[in-house]
């Protein structure tokens, strides 16, 4: 993992051009770069909430959000309990008291496009199943996405009392004393108001005065600021709240924490009473009742970006309907009803000097475009995407070729096409057969679109990808075996299946003698091994690095198999097609055919069976997974059939979930509750004839303690 601020800016461009070089991930490969990127946007956060000093530019931050959140969709059995699609922002720091948020202070997801602006109505839509006459009445409130430091301010009887700063989206560095100093912050609310409320707003520096700060800090002899927006979190969170005064700070409030009673029915009804209240509200802020309206919006702001006078980075929409914020709720960090559509791709031209193949640690080879060095938007881009054999072929892309290349979310560069007529004499790409690294024979397999390098892990670069992943941080979590060490060791013969790992105790004395090590460090390593000698199942079933299996379905599975023991011992029945345990995998909400299709498979791989065995024998213990929510369903299986009229099923099981309930698709002798919609079929009869608990739609609204009659 990167240690100094240069090696995170050299993690995030190598991340990059990973990305660049497309091709589809395998599940192994998609779960070690989400493990990356977890721990690499925790640290560009660290620095850029915690600091002030943001180590990236926010284009490259939002592309390597983005990358996470494209990874997650790719791979929904990947999501990691550390995502950063469920956490916001840094922990607060230790120079300010802390604040718990009454409401969790969440950040956005992003769209570039009119088309993933669509994307977002549809799931908001399908969650809610809204008929297509209620979907077109949906309007959206839009509002500029200000560029500045997100706080939040708690009012009681009227009174300000109290401003945090985001922090990790739970808790927040308490700034009241430098927020009293802000101009335009209301003291006292005017008019009546809910006797406890948090108010959400974004802290700025205007450009104009941004420009009259930086002049007034180089002549101090003080180094100038990046931006306004670093200008504007460094001066709210001075020790000195007389230094923040001198800052000419501004607020725009612009949404509703917790309120102790209601407010507004609508979002543009709120914001209006924020104003009333006495705060500013960007002026800009405008309703809109379609796709086309919202699409023009975002190309007027886009026409009058460059003339305001703060900065923005795109246009916020939110659901205006207060009820439906409500009933959509939130995944992870983000809320479903809100989403910030961000500003246009820049485009540039360049040529294409080569194509390099790049092999995962599946075999996945991927081709990669080297660039002659061009600046797209202030980042210079030397490697693009090329995805796969079939998008090379699609594109006509070869050596030589001008190229237009555009950074996808501002950052990403992916090739659009190539600049004809060609200045070269025309010799299409043709793909390797075989293995770059190994030279074994590369296949590819009928209906996908990437070949693969045969030699499994005869193949260095799997075997050494493949290591690297069973002692990342959600599987095995050794520290002092990064990635350089395991394929030193490896290279030196100490490393070749992941047993020997836990071998290395016998070999302490040569690695303390190895260049760089000593005789504290070797021991360090060999105590992190033994501590990791017990290990949940959870994380074993990861460690292993089984095709399409990520952290969330090695919970799942660990979850519903309870026991190494019992886990191994049905996952070997499950390698006969038709056998109950088979059909009892693929039953499991979140595994399907495809997924346990691997498991089966992995399974009946001799050597796989033996790496088992062999793990088993140098550890001391693979423990039993706890419940991983409590809740009044917790533990429970159930299973919703027929149609629902008071939600839609992705609403009913979301519930079902944070209750801790497991929810499946097939009725068997372990599932605990049947929720019976209309037109239930034939999973009612199978209840029946099972003998199950049933409920009906009513029933089920009791169950998780939400009105009868919404």
């Amino acid at each position: 993992m990167p240690d100094t601020t240069e090696d995170l800016a050299r993690t995030c461009q190598d991340i990059l051009d990973r990305t660049q070089a497309g091709g589809e991930l395998s599940h192994e490969d998609a779960a070690r770069e989400l493990a990356l990127l977890a721990d690499v946007i925790a640290r560009l956060d660290h620095a850029y909430h915690h600091d002030d000093a943001p180590v990236v530019t926010d284009a490259v931050y939002d592309a390597l959000r983005r990358r996470n959140l494209e990874l997650e969709r790719a791979h929904p059995g990947l999501r990691r309990k550390d995502s950063p699609e469920s956490r916001v922002g840094a922990p607060a720091a230790g120079a300010f008291r802390r604040h718990r948020h009454l409401t969790p202070m969440l950040s956005l997801d992003n769209v570039f496009s009119r088309e993933e602006f669509e994307g977002f109505i549809s799931r908001a839509v399908r969650f809610l199943g809204l008929s297509e006459e209620q979907a077109n009445g949906l309007d959206f409130v839009a509002e500029p996405k200000i560029d500045g430091l997100s706080i939040s301010l708690t009012y009681e009887k009227g009174a300000f009392v109290r401003g945090t700063t985001r922090g990790d989206g739970t808790e927040g560095e308490d700034v009241t004393a430098n927020l009293r100093t802000l101009h335009n912050l209301p003291q006292q609310l005017q008019g009546p108001a809910p006797d406890l409320l948090e108010i959400r707003g974004e802290v700025f520096l205007a450009k104009s005065d941004f420009l009259t700060l930086n002049a007034a800090q180089v002549a101090a002899g003080q180094k100038p600021f990046a931006n306004p927006r670093n200008a504007a979190a460094g001066s709210l969170r001075q020790l000195d709240p007389a230094i923040t005064r001198q800052r000419p700070l501004s607020l725009f409030a612009y949404a509703m924490g917790y309120s102790s009673s209601p407010v507004a029915e609508t979002h543009l009804e709120y914001l209006r009473q924020l104003e009333a209240w006495g705060f500013s509200v960007s002026p800009l802020c405008t309703l809109v009742t379609s796709v086309a309206e919202a699409e023009a919006f975002m190309e007027r702001i886009a026409r009058i970006r460059s003339g305001l006078d703060y900065d923005i980075d795109g246009v916020v929409y939110k659901i205006n309907e207060r009820t439906l914020q409500d009933r959509l709720g939130f995944a992870g960090r983000a809320p479903r009803w809100a989403v910030a559509w961000k500003f246009a791709a820049e485009q540039a031209i360049t040529r294409l000097t080569k194509i390099e193949i790049q092999v995962g640690r599946t075999g996945a080879l991927t081709p990669v475009a080297i660039l002659e060095p061009v600046n797209v938007g202030g980042v210079i881009v030397t490697r693009a995407s090329l995805h796969n054999e079939d998008e090379i072929a699609r594109k006509d892309v070869q050596e030589g070729d001008l190229v237009r290349i555009q950074r996808a979310g501002d950052v990403i560069p992916q090739i659009l096409d190539v600049v004809l007529p060609r200045d070269h004499p025309p010799h299409p790409f043709v793909f390797p057969h075989e293995c770059p690294v190994c030279h074994a024979r590369a296949e590819r397999p009928e209906g996908e679109v990437v070949w693969r390098c045969s030699g499994g892990l005869t193949c260095p670069a799997q075997l050494v990808e493949r290591l690297i992943h069973f002692v990342s941080r959600d599987a095995f979590d050794i520290e002092g075996l990064g990635d350089r060490t395991i394929a030193e060791f490896h290279a030196d013969g100490l490393l070749s299946t992941p047993a020997d790992i836990f071998r290395l105790p016998r070999a302490e004395d040569a690695i303390a003698s190895r260049p760089g090590w000593g005789t504290l460090s070797a021991r360090n390593l060999m105590n992190a091994i033994e501590a990791r000698r017990t290990i949940s199942l959870s994380r074993f079933i990861y460690a292993l690095g089984i095709r399409r299996i990520g952290i969330n379905t090695a919970r799942l599975l660990a979850r519903h198999y309870g026991s190494y023991e019992n886990w191994s011992r049905q996952m070997l029945r499950a390698t006969t097609v038709g056998s109950d345990e088979r059909l009892e995998l693929g039953s499991i909400t979140g595994i399907g055919s495809a997924i346990a299709d691997e498991l089966a498979a992995f399974f009946s791989e001799a050597h796989n069976r033996q790496t088992l065995a062999d793990l088993t024998q140098v550890l001391h213990a693979i423990t039993d997974e706890e419940m991983l929510a409590q809740g009044e369903l917790s533990g429970k299986v159930i299973v919703f059939t027929g149609t629902l009229k008071t939600m839609s099923r992705p609403e009913a099981r979301a519930i079902a979930e944070r209750m801790g309930a497991r929810v499946s698709d097939s009725v068997s002798r372990k599932t605990d509750i049947v929720v019976l919609g209309e037109k239930a079929g034939s999973k009612a009869r199978k209840a029946e004839e099972l003998d199950l608990h049933t409920v009906d739609e009513a029933g089920w609204r009791r169950l998780a303690g939400l009105p009868e009659n919404p």
